[in-house]
């Protein structure tokens, strides 16, 4: 019998890249914490990679449990992660974000937006949920998907820690710039989630 499902880790780990998407997360992050200081920078990506890395982990030991327990279906958990991305996008739009107390801007840029819903969205967290089905009770299938769990947030670190790269060469005024397009970014993403979760309570999933 094989020790590790290599399939299932292959499989997991380009589906929760495609979806998490680590190079498009670091505008996000830029937007946010660009003006920060090295140091802050790189607390709030190792901050956002471990509470993604938790939540996701949540949710696959006992994700189905949890949210049949508390009656919540797939398109409940997209309309939330949307609604919330809505109003982190409007601040980014309109600049209310800067007006934030520093020290409470630095944590509930760690927590939120970036750790959830932005790393570990609806998405993210379905997919990881329908693996954890495919799994179906093999420990070789389950040790495969932790480590392409563990593989995805290792890229996502990685984009976050060397974002600060980037900011050498846009300076100032290409961050502002960057809040605005990411602002959009994440509005449009936002809105296709609310999009997707009124087309599953339309079609009655869950």
């Amino acid at each position: 019998m094989a020790v590790f499902d290599v399939p299932l880790f292959a499989e997991a780990t380009i589906t929760l890249v495609v979806i998490m998407d680590p190079p498009g997360t670091v505008p996000v992050f830029l937007s946010l914490v660009g003006r920060k200081t090295r140091s802050t920078r790189l607390a709030a990506a190792r901050q956002a990679v471990l509470v993604s890395l938790g939540v996701i982990t949540l949710f696959a030991v006992g994700g189905e449990a949890i949210l049949s327990y508390l009656g919540i279906g797939i398109p409940a958990l997209q309309g939330a992660g949307g609604l919330l991305l809505l109003l982190i996008a409007l601040d980014l739009l309109t600049g209310r974000g800067d007006a934030q107390p520093e020290a409470v801007e630095d944590v509930n840029v760690a927590l939120v937006p970036l750790g959830t819903p932005l790393l570990a969205g609806p998405g993210a967290i379905a997919a990881t949920i329908v693996f954890v089905r495919q799994a179906d009770g093999h420990w070789p299938s389950y040790l495969a998907l932790a480590a392409a769990i563990l593989m995805v947030h290792l890229v996502l670190w990685a984009c976050l820690r060397f974002s600060g790269l980037v900011i050498k060469v846009i300076k100032e005024s290409g961050i502002v710039l960057l809040a605005k397009i990411a602002g959009l970014l994440l509005a449009a993403i936002a809105v296709q989630l609310v999009a997707d979760a009124v087309r599953g309570f339309v079609s009655g999933a869950s």
